[in-house]
């Protein structure tokens, strides 16, 4: 499939600022979902969520680590499946930090669908990782401007 997901925003911090909520687990949390994600090329992770039966989706996103260049670029495989064993979605998430004179803009690519078996969970990820990089920004201004803790 030639579809998509792109999506770009600027934060006006620093990329080890933006990188942490990238890649600290209980910081990932906050924006998208628990998960046992490590920053180390290779390391298979899970994000978990409640299943979703319209989707035909168990809840659990598969994952690997493919690239980590600290600050600079991150991606990873993304995998759903309905909990049969089998994949609906078979994909890549790419996240690239670009430092600017006053912050950093960060893109996302997530593509390469190999697998993509219904539209509706490609339509709520393009929505989702828009709000999510909102999510992060909100957070990061909320910490630089002291009204919350990490």
């Amino acid at each position: 499939m030639a579809a998509s997901i792109k999506h770009q925003l600027f934060f006006p911090h620093p990329p080890e600022a933006v990188w942490e909520y990238l890649t600290n687990a209980e910081l990932m949390e906050l924006w998208l979902m628990k998960s046992d994600f490590l920053p180390v090329a290779g390391h298979e992770f899970q994000f978990r969520i409640n299943p979703i039966p319209s989707f035909d989706f168990d809840g659990i996103i598969y994952c690997k680590v493919l690239e980590i260049d600290p600050f600079k670029k991150l991606s990873y495989s993304w995998k759903l499946r309905p909990g049969d064993g089998t994949i609906n979605v078979d994909s890549i998430v790419r996240w690239e930090l670009q430092p600017t004179d006053k912050g950093t803009e960060l893109l996302l690519n997530h593509g390469d669908f190999a697998i993509l078996e219904h539209l509706g969970i490609f339509n709520a990820m393009n929505e989702g990782w828009l709000k999510n990089m909102h999510k992060i920004l909100d957070r990061l201004n909320e910490t630089t401007h002291g009204t919350t803790s990490i």
